[in-house]
């Protein structure tokens, strides 16, 4: 373990997917080099995928869309060499032929002969590219298909985003007025490489086994990893270094994946800033820095994730949100960030906020990536107990969704209000729009109901004007935290404890004296089954679902912020009714916008109860029509 120095500068089910082929175009980052173009299926293979339970040990079909998978001729799940050699073998078979029903899969063209362009066609399902591999904004499949082609390995590829980190993160890039390091790893993990390692030798043993085997993941500072501290941004619990792994950690391990570092985060996850302690001085902080600009914020409270992510420190990432805390910096950073429905990924083993409103999710440079990540995190997890509601409605693998004309039919709302006044903003949705319906969507002004019940007086307002579950619920959650997890060795092991250890963001005292006060009344009138909050988000999710069907939506769509900040209370959407958002780039501010040139601004997409796969076809859509984000240019490729 490595930990990083002080830097000196400081639900109803609706709109089953559309029987469409899967669209995914993968291509090198480097120019001049070998492509794999992937432009349609064949017929009957973009069925909508079943919704089954959270297996315990799902097979490699689970972490591979059906494009990869769907020719497989010899029963493991994906093509490869072995497929290939079946087909050649039956070149000149026809469909009147014994055998043919060995091979007619592989008859691509549907002319019920086995030719060599059938024999084509199967080899371009291989993940697999020899050409020149590029790190820098190399997505999943590209790693993948470097590795399996014997390009690169899981060894190679780790070393190098550690090297990015040693040369990067804690020092001055930006040397402009303001720069600063970007802070964004707390600490590196001792046994990444041997992880890595074993990963290879999987590979060579039985191929590529899922889609994350072997590929470097960072976590926010708040997911417990029992090869690395948990701090949760706070120099009090430096020594918190735990025996078991939180449950999604233990879900990318058991798909293959890499766990690199620890992504630095807004002490506790608290706020959007992203200023933590850890492994500092007591009374020093620091916060963490945008990659497209150093003087100002990352976002938070996933920051360290949003800046590592987006400066290709790591494969993929995964943050926390119970306010927007993955959605703020996925909009600062230009990357996809995910906040699942509570309940689809098991919150035991991670530092809380507020358990009523906390969920992770994945934060990574494409939609794709962002699909394969969350693969590996979903079940039912008896430590949190909230997981049970999603039997029945996981799908096997979310990249199934993955679907360039996902928009073409949908139905799209949004409420003028959240759109805000500012001129980025305003520009970059109405280029949005006019992207939408030129997909095929068909864009709806809804008019939210400003009334409802005694809960929800008025009523959508309602929603979006209850607060945070922090406030309430931070002593309450973490007291059972320190109770089942936290490490022995840690002194500090309350609220006024972490106060007396002076290891801490000094700004944060007033708030750790004020929540540490909240008796488990307060807590039980709030967050207890018959709480006003408790009520507040049962009743939001039924009535935001009602403005969906009701409009026969497939999404209601607003902007996650504006430039380096937030908009009105637009991230509350999602928490206060527990419903999933994908937030997704829309692109950046212009100097004639008279904002912040540069800065990028994300579209969000809320839809109904365990509608990830559904959210996320329509995100890999618009993804796929504007390719808007960018790459920072301050962190390119190592000399």
């Amino acid at each position: 373990m490595s930990t990083q120095p002080a830097p000196t500068a400081p639900g109803t089910t609706h709109h089953p997917r559309k029987d469409r082929p899967v669209t995914l175009t993968h291509r090198r980052a480097a120019g001049g080099v070998a492509a794999l173009t992937l432009t349609g299926l064949a017929v009957g293979l973009a069925a909508a995928p079943t919704a089954v339970g959270a297996p315990e040990a799902p097979t490699a079909s689970a972490f591979l869309a059906p494009y990869y998978t769907a020719l497989d001729l010899t029963g493991d799940q994906q093509v490869t060499t072995d497929d290939l050699a079946v087909v050649a073998e039956g070149l000149g078979l026809t469909a009147d032929d014994e055998g043919w029903k060995d091979v007619a899969l592989a008859d691509t063209d549907g002319d019920g002969v086995l030719t060599v362009a059938d024999l084509a066609a199967v080899s371009q399902r291989i993940v697999y590219d020899d050409g020149p591999f590029e790190l820098v904004e190399a997505s999943v499949v590209d790693m993948q298909a470097a590795m399996n082609a014997g390009v690169t390995t899981s060894v190679e590829i780790t070393q190098e985003y550690l090297d990015r980190i040693a040369a990067y993160d804690r020092t001055l890039v930006d040397t402009g007025a303001g720069g600063r390091p970007l802070a964004s790893i707390i600490t590196t993990s001792d046994v990444a490489l041997d992880a890595a390692k074993q990963a290879d030798a999987v590979r060579a043993e039985q191929g590529m086994t899922s889609m994350l085997l072997g590929v470097p993941v960072t976590v926010k500072d708040n997911y417990d990893t029992k090869d690395m501290p948990t701090t949760g941004g706070c120099g009090c619990w430096d020594d918190n270094q735990t025996s078991t792994d939180a449950a999604m950690v233990g879900g990318l391990r058991a798909d293959g994946a890499v766990l690199l570092a620890k992504a630095s985060l807004d002490e506790f996850a608290f706020g959007f800033e992203s200023q933590f302690s850890s492994y500092q001085a007591a009374g020093s902080a620091t916060f963490v820095a945008s990659p497209y600009a150093t003087s100002r914020t990352a976002g938070g409270s996933s920051g360290g994730t949003g800046a590592a992510i987006s400066a290709n420190l790591a494969g993929i990432g995964f943050g926390t949100d119970t306010g927007g805390s993955i959605r703020v910096p996925s909009s600062y950073n230009q990357l996809v960030g995910v906040r699942p429905t509570v309940g689809l990924a098991s919150r035991d083993g991670i530092i809380p906020l507020a358990l009523s409103q906390d969920t992770g999710g994945p934060m990574t440079r494409s939609v794709t990536d962002a699909a394969v990540a969350l693969d590996a995190v979903v079940g039912v997890d008896p430590a949190d107990p909230v997981t049970s509601r999603q039997e029945g409605e996981v799908p096997a693998s979310y990249t199934q969704y993955l679907d360039a004309d996902a928009l073409d039919g949908a139905r799209i709302g949004y409420v003028p209000s959240m759109i805000g006044t500012n001129r980025t903003t305003t520009r970059l949705w109405a280029e949005t729009r006019a992207t939408l319906e030129s997909l095929g969507a068909t864009v709806v002004e809804v008019t939210p109901p400003t009334s409802y019940s005694t809960v929800l007086p008025n009523g959508f307002a309602s929603v979006l004007s209850e607060g945070s579950g922090s406030t309430n619920e931070f002593k309450h959650d973490l007291d059972e935290y320190v109770a089942n997890h936290l490490a022995p060795e840690v002194e500090a092991r309350t609220l006024s404890g972490i106060v007396d250890s002076g290891r801490y963001v000094p700004a944060r005292r007033s708030t750790y004296v004020s929540r540490g006060a909240i008796t488990e009344a307060t807590y039980q009138a709030w967050a207890g089954p018959e709480g006003t909050h408790t009520k507040v988000l049962a009743e939001g999710k039924t009535l935001v679902t009602q403005m969906l069907d009701g409009a026969d939506l497939d999404a209601l769509v607003y902007p996650s912020g504006n430039p380096y900040g937030t908009i009105g209370t637009n991230l509350r959407l999602s928490p206060n009714t527990g419903l999933p958002a994908v937030s997704v780039p829309m692109g950046q501010a212009t100097a004639a916008d008279a904002t912040i040139t540069g800065a990028g601004v994300n579209l969000e997409l809320l839809g109904r109860d365990f509608a990830e796969g559904p959210l996320l076809g329509l995100a890999f859509a618009l993804e796929q029509a504007t390719q808007a984000r960018t790459s920072p240019a301050l962190y390119g490729p190592l000399g």
